[in-house]
């Protein structure tokens, strides 16, 4: 946690406590080091710092607990988004933040039925695609159906993504040693539709067969020198808040 900016800001004092948070470094029921502790270190103000911990309880990452002073809260009704995923993997190598796990994992080939992803790959309906897919969990509860839609090229230089179970390292990152082609990331495009059945039963929720349930979809898509190579489909469960910071 060794950090020292004279002069900081109450947002930057909140912050660098809410990377070490995101990036697991503190995790559910850790405290945080003392108002003096924090003064010290960042050479601000005691208003400064209690503003700095005001913005994150606020944001549900901190709580005061009597003589712990303040602690670092469980947030079992939180989803990062892919973004932040990928954020967190590059600043730590970890693909998980605290408490998440995934399952399902499952790569095939598939014809693109979509007609938004096949757009967003810049391909023709019904090209044949590679897709894996799995469903992200936090404390064991399913939070997220992640679906990687890819261009026929990136198998050609990857064809390990036709391997079930999670890929070490990220694929992008042998793409890019294998290709000298850089990956880059559009920003995320966010939007709401009806679940299908399947992901109803992956998320494990609930409902009436003729009942019609909303969820929250985040489209990502990524790109090399020649066009569009992959697109994210994340579907989130109900009742989810999604956040862009990799909680």
């Amino acid at each position: 946690m060794a950090y020292k900016a004279s002069g900081a800001g109450y947002a930057d004092v909140a912050a660098h406590f809410r990377t070490l948070i995101q990036d697991g470094e503190l995790t559910p029921g850790d405290a945080l080091p003392s108002v003096q502790e924090i003064r010290e270190q960042f050479d601000v103000s005691a208003k400064t710092v209690s503003r700095a911990l005001s913005v994150l309880k606020s944001e549900g990452l901190a709580t005061g607990r009597g003589s712990l002073g303040t602690v670092v809260t469980s947030r079992p009704r939180v989803a990062s988004t892919g973004a932040a995923r990928i954020d967190r993997l590059s600043r730590t190598g970890q693909p998980y933040a605290a408490g998440e796990t995934s399952t399902d994992h499952v790569a095939m080939l598939r014809s693109c039925a979509d007609p938004d992803i096949a757009e967003q790959l810049g391909i023709e309906l019904h090209d044949e695609i590679v897709v894996r897919r799995r469903v992200f969990l936090q404390d064991g509860r399913p939070t997220v159906v992640a679906l990687s839609c890819l261009h026929p090229r990136a198998l050609a230089a990857v064809p390990e993504l036709l391997t079930p179970g999670q890929l070490r390292p990220f694929w992008q990152t042998t793409y890019t040693e294998r290709t000298g082609r850089t990956v880059t990331r559009s920003p995320e495009r966010r939007g709401a539709r009806l679940a299908s059945a399947s992901e109803l039963e992956a998320l494990q929720v609930v409902a009436p067969p003729t009942a019609a349930v909303p969820v929250l979809v985040l489209h990502t898509a990524f790109h090399d020198d020649d066009g569009p190579i992959e697109v994210w489909e994340d579907v989130y469960a109900p009742g989810l808040w999604q956040v862009s910071s990799a909680v």
